[in-house]
Formats: structure tokens, sequence, C-alpha cells
């Protein structure tokens, strides 16, 4: 810790010494050897590989494009723990890169007590409880419609209301635009997982179990869903489409019974 930092120069005045450039410099020029790939290809590469993550963030099953609430507060959880996992990151980072300064005395009370011990405990506190706030504000709380999701490998049949009782569909889960549904989940064979992104979390199918998953759309239109749990050869093939009915839509009378 002795090496970390002064009192004269608690910063990151250490960044602009030459001994930390010298040293990052040949960090640099060791890489560069190692790659077989020349600078410029390896600069386009980087350049390309910018837009598509940012493509990946969007998408019919992106957790980043919510269209329900329940899948808005998920997505306002996943921020939060980016932030707070950025905010460690760079505590951690700073002080490697104050480690490559001269040896020199340093406030303990400040860097353990109050960057290693407080400010951790800080950020993981607030990430518990944003956490557990978002896990209790998901439970499927009051009533709400209820349909069935059974799975087998390695296909989904859902059953909704329908105008003369319940209906039965392949691949497809109808349910009504603007209101809470509750998807009651089980499993024929082995455990697999209903995941509709943009409407909701994830919950296992277990056999021998029904789970129950509240989930909600905000307005009618198509939603993709998978199979989160690798279940065998064909789980790659295991997806379904969610469709939100509009409410005075609601039976759907010109899908019953077809997939």
């Amino acid at each position: 810790m002795k090496r970390v930092a002064c009192q004269s120069d608690p910063g990151f005045g250490i960044l602009q010494s030459s001994a930390f450039g010298q040293r990052v410099g040949q960090f640099g020029s060791c890489i560069h050897r190692r790659s077989a790939a020349p600078p410029s290809a390896v600069k386009y590469g980087a350049l390309l590989a910018v837009p598509l993550l940012l493509a990946a963030w969007q998408g019919p099953l992106s957790t980043f494009s919510p269209s329900g609430p329940v899948a808005q507060e998920i997505v306002w959880l996943l921020r939060v723990m980016l932030a707070g996992a950025a905010a460690l990151t760079l505590l951690v980072l700073a002080m490697v890169a104050i480690g490559f300064g001269r040896p020199r005395e340093i406030p303990d009370k400040r860097w353990t007590v109050g960057l290693g011990v407080m400010f951790s405990l800080t950020i993981l506190t607030v990430l518990l409880g944003a956490a557990l706030w978002v896990g209790e504000r998901i439970l499927p709380h009051g009533t709400a419609l209820e349909v069935r999701a059974h799975a087998r490998q390695w296909s989904w049949t859902f059953t909704h209301p329908g105008a003369g009782g319940p209906v039965n569909t392949d691949a497809v889960l109808h349910i009504p635009a603007g209101q809470p549904v509750d998807v009651l989940i089980t499993s024929e064979d082995v455990i697999h997982s209903f995941w509709v992104p943009q409407l909701g979390g994830k919950m296992d199918a277990i056999p021998g179990r029904q789970n129950r998953l509240r989930i909600e759309a905000h307005r009618p239109g198509t939603y993709d869903g998978v199979c989160a749990e690798f279940c065998g050869q064909d789980h790659a093939e295991m997806r379904f489409r969610v469709i939100a009915h509009d409410p005075a839509d609601w039976p759907p009378r010109a899908q019953e019974g077809r997939p």
C-alpha cells in the first residue's frame, strides 16, 4: 500500500510521469510484437466491432428494448448494476495505474477504510437494495389473466382463454395488451426456461412443478420468445411468439385453434 500514493500526490498525476509512460509503452510494444495482424487491420477491426456491439443491443430478443412494465423494471435494474460494476472497475483500474508510480507514503484511512471498504460497501448496498426493490415489484401480486405454457423437447404448447373455452396453440401464445398476464409454466421431460425478453424475465419449466411468471405488453404486437435453458440437441429450435391483442379483440376469435 505504501507504493500506491502519497499525500502530496494523491490523484492521477502519476499518469503523466515518465516512468509510467515508459512502462505503458513497453507493454504496448510487447502486444504489438505478439500480434500477427498489421496495425491498420487491428484499428479497422476495432472500429467495425463498435457498431456490431451496439446493434446487439437492439432486436426482437433484446432486453434493452422493453415493451412492458415488468421488462422496464428489469432493464432499469440492469443499468444500475452496470453503473455499480463500472464504478468498482474504475476504482480497481485507478489503483493499478497509481501502482506504477514510485514508492511513497499513503494515508491508510483514505485508501483502506475510505475507498477499499466504505466505497465498495456503499456500492454493493445500493445494488442489493435496488435488486430487492425491483424483485418485489415484478412478483405476480394481485389478480391477472392466467395462461399456460407447457414445454417438451423441443416445442411449446400454450393454453389461453377463448370465446368457447380454453384454446391450445403450438409455438404461439395469445395475450391481451395493457393488462398483466400470469403464465403458468410446466415441463413434460427436462428443465426448460420460458423467456420473452421484451415482456418480462425468465422462469424455469421444471418437470413435476408449476411456476408462475408475470408478463405484460404495453401495446398490441408480436414479441419473440425462446427457451433460455439448454435442453438438448434441438434446443436452438425451441422458439415461440407472443401475440398481444387489442383488449377490444380479446379473446382472439380469429386465431382459435391456429398455431
